[in-house]
């Protein structure tokens, strides 16, 4: 009977080490289901949960695609591509000024010529809770994804700036 392969010790199990592996895996083979990367990824010395395997598809941009023989599989954007980028969100904190809600639609107050930026930001974030924006000069509306209220996506703007509870 032939034993499992021990898994590889890692010294660097960080998130972004866990990430580099993910999209080392997906450009290497042809992978069809989270389970398949997930037992890949702990041959590989990560062991994740399907949960944190999600989240780190979604940031690093990972997409299922059809393929012409048939299935689906995963695949990285290209490069160049716009990825999500929420880190970007918490570079540009100080330029937001306050965020408000009126119970469906998410209003941003930002400095002077500061909106678009932003705008964009939180566009590449490709945050789930988020349809759309709308930038003018010092001001965003945004508007929450079918499903989420304008209280959600409030506070889960203002944690990825970095700050409290609904304003």
């Amino acid at each position: 009977m032939l034993s499992a392969a021990p898994i590889k010790p890692r010294r660097d199990r960080s998130p972004s080490a866990r990430r580099e592996a993910v999209r080392q895996l997906i450009r290497a083979q042809r992978i069809e289901t989270q389970d398949e990367l997930r037992r890949l990824l702990q041959k590989e010395g990560f062991v994740t949960t399907q949960a944190t395997l999600s989240r780190d598809l979604a940031r690093i941009r990972v997409r299922r695609v059809s393929s012409p023989t048939g299935g689906t599989a995963y695949e990285l954007e290209e490069e160049g591509e716009a990825g999500p980028d929420t880190d970007k969100l918490a570079e540009l904190r100080a330029l937001v000024r306050s965020i408000r809600h009126n119970g469906s639609l998410v209003v941003l107050r930002t400095e002077a010529g500061a909106a678009s930026a932003v705008a964009l930001a939180i566009d590449k974030a490709w945050l789930p809770e988020v349809l759309g924006t709308l930038a003018g000069d010092d001001t965003i509306f945004l508007a929450p994804s079918q499903g989420t209220t304008a209280a959600h996506a409030t506070n889960r703007l203002l944690s990825l700036l970095g700050r409290g509870g609904v304003r």
